[in-house]
C-alpha cells in the first residue's frame, strides 16, 4: 500500500525517476510478469526432475526454499548444477563455472531434462549485464525442458521483501526517467523520497526526504526524517517471491511520533497542496485493487505465462565476462532490523572469527 501511495505521489508530481530496485537488479516489468516470479513456486520444487542455479546461493539467500532443494535432492533422480560462486549449499551439484560464459556454454552442450527448474538470483541480475543473464537464464528454461505442458521453471529468487509487489505495481523509472543508482549520483536530482531504500549510498547534493525505522544508512543521509512504522506496526498487503498476495496485520503500535508510511504520504501529500485520495488504510486499499485487482487474491499464485519467457529468451543478450558474485556479504546484517539488532551483531562477530580463524 505504501508503495502505491508513493507512486500516486510520484504521479501527482509528475515526475519519471522512481525505482524499486535498491541493488540495481535488472528486472522489468515489460516483460511481463512470468520474467520476475519464481515461476515454479516453492511447493513445485518437489516436482522438478533437475535443477540450474545461476547467481544465487539458496542456503544464504532463502534457507526454507533451500530446504525444499535439499528434500527433493534426497528423494534422488534430481541433478543440480550450480553457476556463480562455489559454497556449501547442504546437497551435492555439478559445478559449471563461475559466470555467463560457463552458463552459454551449457546452454549449448547440456541435454534437456524433464521438468527443469532454473533458479536465478540477484548476484546474476544486480550488475550492467543483468537483463542478459536474465535472458540466458530463460534460454536455459527454454532449451532444457524448462517450460512445458503445466510446468514453468523459470524462476528468480528474490532477496527483498517488497520487490514482487513494487514490480507489480511498475515502481520502476517512466519514460527518460533515472534508475536507483542513477539518482543516487551527486548532482542527479533536486530532491528524493527515501522510502525505506537503506541499502544505497546517496551521494552529496541532493535533499533527502527518509521514511523509515531503526536509523539505519537512510536515516544517516537523510536532511528530514518522518518515522515510518516497521512491519510489526502495521497491517499491510505483501507479495512473496511467488508472486502470492499475503496480508500481514499489526502486532504493536509504532513508538513516539512514528506513524505507519501510508499516513505519512498522505500528510505528506496534504502539505504539498495536492492531497492523496484517500484517508484511510482501507481507502487506499480500495485503489489499489480497482488499479491492479490481483491483489485481492490473498494467498493465489496465477500461473506465470510461459509465452513471456519464450519472448525473454529471444531478447538480445550480450554478457559480460565477469564472474557472479555474491549478494549477501554478512548473513546477519542483512537489514536494518537486523543491523540494529545486538543478538544478530554478536552471531555477525563470531561469524567473522570462524571465518578469519578458517583463512589462517
Amino acid at each position: 500500500e505504501e508503495t502505491y501511495a508513493l507512486k500516486l505521489l510520484t504521479e501527482q508530481l509528475g515526475t519519471a525517476n522512481l525505482d524499486c530496485r535498491q541493488d540495481g537488479a535488472k528486472l522489468d516489468p515489460k516483460f511481463g510478469r512470468a520474467s520476475y516470479l519464481f515461476n515454479a513456486t516453492v511447493a513445485g520444487i518437489e516436482q522438478a526432475g533437475a535443477a540450474l542455479i545461476i547467481g544465487a546461493n539458496p542456503r544464504k539467500e532463502a534457507p526454507v526454499l533451500n530446504a525444499r532443494l535439499r528434500k527433493r535432492w534426497l528423494k534422488g533422480d534430481f541433478k543440480i548444477s550450480l553457476v556463480g560462486e562455489r559454497a556449501d549449499l547442504t546437497y551435492g551439484y555439478d559445478y559449471l563455472g563461475a559466470g555467463p560464459e560457463s552458463l552459454l556454454q551449457f546452454i549449448r552442450s547440456a541435454k534437456p531434462a524433464e521438468k527443469l527448474l532454473v533458479i536465478v538470483g540477484q548476484g546474476a541480475l544486480a550488475r550492467d549485464d543483468g537483463e542478459a543473464a536474465l535472458t540466458l537464464a530463460a534460454q536455459a528454461a527454454q532449451r532444457l525442458g524448462g517450460l512445458g505442458d503445466g510446468w514453468n521453471g523459470f524462476s528468480v529468487l528474490h532477496t527483498a521483501a517488497a520487490r514482487v509487489g513494487a514490480l507489480d505495481l511498475k515502481f520502476t523509472p517512466g519514460a527518460g526517467g533515472l534508475d536507483v543508482r542513477a539518482m543516487a549520483k551527486a548532482g542527479a536530482l533536486d530532491l528524493i523520497f527515501n522510502l525505506g531504500a537503506d541499502e544505497i549510498a546517496i551521494e552529496p547534493g541532493a535533499f533527502v526526504v527518509y521514511i523509515g525505522t531503526h536509523g539505519d544508512r537512510g536515516a544517516h543521509r537523510a536532511d528530514v526524517i518522518l518515522p515510518g512504522a516497521a512491519y510489526t506496526e502495521k497491517s499491510g498487503l505483501y507479495v512473496n517471491t511467488e508472486g502470492r498476495v499475503q496480508r500481514a496485520f499489526r502486532v504493536v503500535f509504532p513508538p513516539g511520533e512514528a506513524r505507519e508510511d501510508w499516513a505519512v504520504l498522505r500528510a505528506l501529500s496534504g502539505a504539498l497542496g495536492d492531497p492523496l485520495p484517500f484517508d484511510s488504510l482501507a481507502a487506499l486499499r480500495r485503489l489499489l485493487v480497482e488499479s491492479h485487482p490481483h491483489f485481492a487474491e490473498l494467498d493465489e499464485i496465477a500461473p506465470g505465462e510461459s509465452a513471456q519467457v519464450v519472448a525473454l529468451a529471444n531478447h538480445p543478450a550480450v554478457a559480460m565476462k565477469d564472474s557472479f558474485a555474491p549478494t549477501i556479504q554478512n548473513f546477519y546484517f542483512t537489514n536494518p532490523i537486523a543491523r540494529a539488532s545486538a543478538v544478530m551483531a554478536e552471531c555477525s562477530a563470531l561469524a567473522q572469527g570462524r571465518l578469519a580463524q578458517a583463512a589462517e
